[in-house]
């Protein structure tokens, strides 16, 4: 039976992420000297130079490219019940996306259901957020089996592993829904060809599902990028617009499955995660190395930028934050970002090549698809957790007030 292939072929996901702690803004040297005619202000640098609203479409003026983005004014609740009043969204797997698109969309009264492996890991979380077995928490096959719209949120190795038992029963009528462009793009390296009878959409929160749940639980909404693998009936964008608002969007910006699974890639592996964490240790070890103390080279490689640089630049961008620093250094940073700059690039290209060109793909399920992917993932989280910079910065975060 399909469900027995489909539990043979499944393994849990890896452990969720785990909610950020809370940033902690503090003042720095320089901010708060700004005279208020020196304070640079949000408003004189606006991301949107021009808006145009037609059907609740906008066409924004992204630095002189126009790009069409929605917003979730666009989809009032009201409008999402009405639009989805005859569907049964199906959420298969309960990771860090399940889990946050899930809560969100029943918060928002949508007939969402959950499957996953039964009396599983996921299962058990499932129950501990409330979802009740039999009424919206089913066994894979019989979610989808219960689905219009199947939103397939196992993790990348585990779509293409229990892609042979999933597909068909994706028929003629349904919607198949992603959060990753990952598994049909590199169709070639995962085996997931869908039907060619059912709309293939896909929302991509930019962030993990634990932020996508917090944000949303604020009342502001993540931002999506939104896409159209395969249109049948002629209303899958509207569609994935609307699931997208649904499950915590805040704002959607239009892109292709390739184009979304490109940029996920290179990004998660460049300054995201992988560049950065590199720098810190490229800039932790030189400190130490030439005689700085471990809370020193912690305090000036993370501590003042997670904590004090990096929010500015978020609020307000690069010129703001170089604006409420020093002029030493003002001038430093922009002298040296251009070497910076030079000498990435390079990497940067050879990175985007990797992910173009499928080595990436191989390589993620390569290692995710082993039988002790586990075991090796905690090996290479506990060295991380063991490098002495992770370690100072414990005793840093410490001593923070709120820590206290």
């Amino acid at each position: 039976m399909a469900s027995r292939s489909f539990n043979r072929s499944w393994k849990p996901p890896l452990v969720r992420q785990l909610i950020s702690p809370p940033v902690q803004r503090r003042t720095i040297v320089g901010l708060t000297s700004l005279s208020r005619t020196s304070r640079p202000s949000a408003t004189l640098y606006p991301a949107v130079l021009s808006r145009q609203q037609a059907r609740g479409v906008k066409s924004i003026d992204f630095a002189g490219h126009k790009e069409t983005v929605y917003e979730r004014e666009d989809w009032p609740r009201e409008k999402l019940l009405e639009y989805f009043k005859n569907d049964t969204l199906a959420l298969i797997g309960y990771g860090s996306q399940g889990h946050g698109q899930g809560l969100n969309l029943r918060d928002n009264g949508m007939n969402v259901i959950i499957g996953v492996r039964k009396n599983g890991a996921s299962w058990k979380e499932a129950q501990q957020d409330g979802w009740v077995p039999g009424t919206n928490l089913f066994d894979v096959d019989e979610a989808i089996s219960k689905g219009t719209i199947v939103m397939n949120l196992l993790s990348d190795a585990a779509q293409s592993e229990t892609w042979p038992a999933i597909k068909p029963q994706l028929t003629k009528g349904k919607t198949l829904y992603f959060s990753h462009g990952f598994s049909p793009v590199f169709k070639d390296l995962t085996k997931v060809d869908v039907p060619t009878d059912i709309d293939v959409i896909l929302v991509a929160p930019k962030g993990s599902g634990r932020t996508v749940r917090t944000l949303f639980r604020e009342g502001r909404g993540i931002n999506s990028s939104v896409a159209v693998f395969q249109d049948v009936t002629g209303k899958a964008e509207e569609k994935a617009v609307a699931l997208g608002v649904a499950v915590g969007s805040g704002y959607l910006y239009k892109t292709t499955f390739e184009k979304e699974v490109y940029s996920d890639l290179y990004g998660e592996r460049g300054c995201l995660m992988g560049g950065i964490h590199g720098m810190f240790l490229a800039q932790y070890e030189v400190l130490r190395e030439r005689g700085h103390s471990p809370s020193e080279a912690f305090n000036e490689t993370v501590e003042e930028a997670t904590q004090s640089l990096y929010p500015l630049i978020g609020a307000n961008g690069m010129d703001w934050m170089y604006a409420a620093c020093s002029t030493t250094a003002r001038r430093g940073a922009i002298d040296w970002s251009g070497r910076f700059k030079d000498t990435l690039k390079p990497v940067f290209n050879d990175l985007y090549d990797s992910v173009k060109d499928g080595r990436e793909t191989q390589r993620s399920l390569d290692f995710n698809s082993q039988p002790d992917y586990r075991e090796k993932y905690e090996k290479e989280m506990k060295e991380i957790r063991e490098l002495e910079i992770w370690r100072a910065g414990k005793a840093v975060r410490s001593l923070r007030p709120e820590n206290q």
